[in-house]
């Protein structure tokens, strides 16, 4: 029989405890918690090494050519992370699975059944069946996009792109870029680019700082999130980086690839103030407006959502971690964004609930710890608080001419959403995918969904993503693998 690949030099692997989806940090540090608390572990994940886009690093045989270790944060809490993960791949504890794509997960009568395409030998993929009674889901986010005239110009990347250019490769995709959007993220990325030799012509941040002096309290009460702010910001004042508040980027232009970006200042409401626009040239352009939970695999489980405070939805949990799904946790970006330290408190109390959960004879007995519980508190409240300082301007469709591009994958222009809502009438995504297929492109509405929404749904609806029972894409004969019975070409984790 095949065996997965990244199976470890040691023992082989029994049968799982435990599935975790999802190798940053919040899949890492719940992973190492259940392995140190006695459990099998089955860790599957999309990319060629764990640490997710917050410790993506230079391939392997790279690194030592590509240094970006001061391009991270906590370096020291990831190599200890991966060296437990290596040991108890050694005594045959864990099964590390990288290169494999998850496209879905099932319940079964004694757990659940995860379905998953390995993609570690190009251009083969093998389907991969895992089964285990918990699943716990770490998928993380992906970068939240407003389209604007141009921003389907090569040369046009979202912030989280140029970051994950820049750790995993020390490129920095452009010699003169403009970073646009809000909320936080900018400022590391606006940091790093100018680090490395970029001139970064103008950072646009869309909301004021002002925002903060209405919730001081989380705030202060997270000292470390100022400090690291600060720093940022010296850093910029050192390569004389502009930031502009109260900004946006609104166009960009150019002939083949962009070439000058349009700003413009914003009212209360968002609308580009008339008189304010400027013309910055620029050869790369880095957008973005937040985050959106990736909860691909917890909607067909059943799991219940709530408002996430930021115009999305994330995930309904207790103070353990658990989902409304028996069996099913999460934790991380899937229940709201809020950064890499709270989603290590999620991830390691997710486990201590597995651990509680799944108990048996012989096991240590883990209780919750409420200080853990207490610091995952203070720091999602923090989370919703910036949340609410950096939101998105409610006017911003007042940007889009009406052959902007808003599905770039199926080509939808503004003018057609605004009709579908008109003459739909449409009032949600979902309707104007059915009337003029935005969203049924290669990415699923990933890119577009959050935008379509904001044209048609009403002021203040947060954005609810489409259910989809295939996760990822996949071809067909990793699908026909998936529905014959094991054989050579689908291995079971849970057979002998």
């Amino acid at each position: 029989m095949r065996e997965p690949s990244e199976r470890a030099a040691g023992e082989r692997p029994g049968p799982p405890d435990l599935v975790v989806v999802g190798a940053g940090p919040a899949g890492m540090a719940a992973a190492a918690t259940a392995l140190d608390g006695g459990l099998q572990v089955a860790l599957v994940d999309s990319g060629a090494a764990p640490g997710g886009q917050f410790w993506r690093h230079p391939p392997d045989h790279a690194r030592r050519a590509i240094p970006t270790a001061d391009l991270h944060h906590d370096l020291p809490a990831y190599r200890a992370f991966r060296a437990t993960l290596t040991a108890h791949r050694h005594t045959g504890r864990l099964a590390l699975l990288l290169n494999h794509h998850v496209w879905t997960a099932v319940r079964e009568e004694h757990g659940f059944a995860v379905h998953a395409v390995d993609r570690s030998r190009p251009p083969e993929e093998h389907a991969v069946l895992l089964r285990a009674p918990a699943l716990l889901v770490a998928t993380g986010a992906y970068d939240r996009q407003l389209p604007f005239p141009g921003w389907d110009l090569p040369g046009v990347l979202t912030v989280g792109g140029l970051q994950s250019l820049l750790k995993g490769g020390g490129v920095t995709a452009g010699s003169r870029v403009v970073l646009g959007g809000t909320g936080p993220f900018l400022l590391p990325v606006a940091a790093a680019l100018a680090a490395r030799g970029a001139e970064v012509a103008a950072v646009c941040e869309a909301s004021a700082p002002t925002a903060w002096l209405r919730r001081p309290g989380p705030l202060l009460r997270n000292p470390a999130k100022w400090a690291e702010a600060a720093r940022y910001a010296a850093v910029l004042a050192r390569h004389r980086v502009p930031v502009r508040t109260r900004t946006a980027v609104v166009a960009a232009e150019g002939e083949g690839r962009v070439a000058v970006v349009r700003t413009a200042s914003l009212d209360a409401d968002g609308r580009p103030v008339p008189g304010t626009e400027r013309r910055i040239e620029a050869d790369t352009v880095g957008v973005g407006w937040g985050f959106v939970p990736q909860l691909d695999l917890l909607l067909p489980l059943g799991c219940d959502l709530v408002d996430a405070g930021d115009g999305t939805m994330a995930a309904a949990v207790d103070d353990g971690q658990r989902t409304t799904a028996p069996g099913v946790y999460t934790a991380g970006e899937t229940c709201g964004v809020g950064g890499a330290a709270l989603a290590v408190d999620e991830g390691r109390l997710a486990a201590v609930s597995v651990l509680a959960d799944l108990a048996a004879p012989g096991r240590p007995d883990h209780r919750r710890p409420a200080a853990a519980r207490r610091t995952v508190a203070r720091r999602r409240a923090f989370a919703r608080a910036m949340a609410q300082a950096h939101p998105l301007p409610p006017a911003w469709p007042a940007w889009l001419t009406d052959d902007t591009t808003v599905c770039r994958c199926e080509e939808v222009t503004a003018e057609a959403v605004r009709t579908a809502r008109a003459e739909g009438p449409a009032s949600d995504h979902r309707q104007v995918k059915q009337l003029t297929r935005a969203g049924m492109g290669w990415c699923q509405g990933r890119m577009c969904g959050p935008a379509v929404h904001g044209l048609v749904a009403p002021r203040g609806r947060p954005y609810v993503p489409a259910e989809r029972l295939i996760a990822t894409p996949l071809t067909l004969g990793a699908l026909a693998d998936a529905a014959e019975p094991p054989s050579d070409r689908i291995r079971p984790i849970t057979s002998d």
